[in-house]
């Protein structure tokens, strides 16, 4: 928990920094249907904790992301209609709308009692709150259905006290407050949408030069066609072959052959790839425990199980072409996240990581194109490229 609470107006503030909703519709269809997704994944959490009480994992944790997940849809919504959030809390806890614009911000922490502990299970009060949360919000979607968005500001003022209000309750019944939901809400959205690009860490820098990841280096990768009729995808570097020839390791031919670049965008953008160590013998070896643990085989295989994963998402939409930053699902980053848990690269942003896929993938959409290319990393502007190979 925060030492100290941040005011709703203030996380209002900073909520509505990372809306993309207010330039598409009404500025009001978009986020009242986040706000029916996040309370239906609300209630979807409450199911699967009844249904697999003793396998389901992270229910604590899902309350508190979904809470607030709620709650920036619910500041956002306000904030399209000029109201602060702490008018909308003040009218939930039954205080006269007159206040509604005197300016008084309002603490997250003032609003509930000391918490208590977190329950491992939800409870039939809880389940009772979710339901009537969920009521509550229907009325605001079927308002939005039938065009009645935007109301008069006091009359959207009542559906969202009324949102708000079943919303603390729900938060207080899971030993849960609204003030961690916003703390972790905001720490999502710098994690995919920051307001200051921060690499993070460099993960070679105590490290002698002759274990770190090399800071320029060019990789010639091209086809071959062997003996056996067979086509092969073959990688040069310093005049010298490295690696082992490629082919698509599967029955109907999808370029897999050239996923060498996703790797090397890892190299290059989140200066994390085992695979890359491996290949050219930059092992950290002067640490033990770095090079069983963050270099051995199963972080190689760890590394490969991304780059499948990332491969097979990509095939399925033209490996992100057209796509830039922002425009990858939050979800998807998430799992490819959740592939490194224990490894160093768990560390980088997921707005890194979205770049670090983009660029692997404009690379082998680069070579599956030209068949042959040159690949550029430049890891201290943490860039990829790709270029014609004569």
């Amino acid at each position: 928990m925060n030492q100290r609470s941040i005011t709703l107006d203030n996380y209002q503030l900073r909520a509505i920094r990372t809306d993309r909703t207010n330039q598409l519709g009404n500025g009001f269809d978009l986020p009242v249907l986040g706000l029916v997704g996040e309370i239906g994944s609300l209630l979807s959490e409450v199911k699967k904790k009844q249904r697999d009480s003793r396998s389901y994992l992270g229910y604590e944790a899902s309350v508190i992301e979904e809470m607030g997940d709620a709650l920036w849809y619910l500041a956002v919504i306000a904030d399209h209609a000029e109201l602060p959030l702490s008018a909308v809390a003040t009218t939930a806890q039954g205080d006269a709308k007159e206040r509604m614009f005197d300016g008084n911000d309002v603490e997250l922490l003032s609003l509930q009692p000391q918490p208590t502990l977190p329950l491992n299970a939800p409870t039939a009060a809880f389940e009772r709150t979710l339901l009537q949360l969920a009521g509550a919000v229907g009325r605001l979607a079927a308002l939005s259905a039938e065009g009645g968005l935007p109301l008069d500001r006091a009359g959207l003022l009542d559906h969202l006290a009324a949102i708000f209000r079943f919303l603390l309750s729900a938060a207080n019944e899971a030993g849960i407050t609204l003030d961690q939901a916003a703390d972790h809400n905001l720490k999502k959205a710098a994690d995919r949408w920051p307001e200051d690009r921060n690499f993070g860490t460099d993960f070679d820098k105590e490290y002698p030069e002759e274990e770190q990841l090399p800071k320029n280096l060019e990789i010639e990768i091209f086809e071959r066609v062997a003996k056996n009729g067979k086509t092969y995808v073959v990688q040069k570097c310093n005049g010298i072959f490295i690696g082992d020839s490629l082919t698509d390791n599967i029955m109907k031919p999808d370029d897999y052959r050239f996923h060498d670049a996703f790797h090397y965008a890892y190299a290059a953008i989140l200066g994390w790839s085992p695979v890359t160590r491996a290949l050219f013998r930059l092992k950290r070896k002067s640490e033990t425990k770095v090079d069983e643990g963050q270099d051995g085989a199963r972080a190689i295989l760890i590394e490969e199980g991304v780059a499948t994963y990332v491969f097979g998402e990509a095939k399925q939409l033209d490996f992100f072409e057209g796509q830039s930053a922002g425009d990858l699902g939050f979800t998807f980053l998430k799992s490819v996240r959740q592939f490194v848990r224990g490894y160093e690269s768990e560390d980088c942003p997921l707005w890194l990581w979205e770049e670090a896929i983009l660029k692997g993938n404009e690379a082998f959409r680069f070579l599956r194109t030209h068949r042959r290319g040159r690949l550029i990393l430049d890891r201290p502007n943490r860039s990829l490229s790709a270029e014609t190979l004569p």
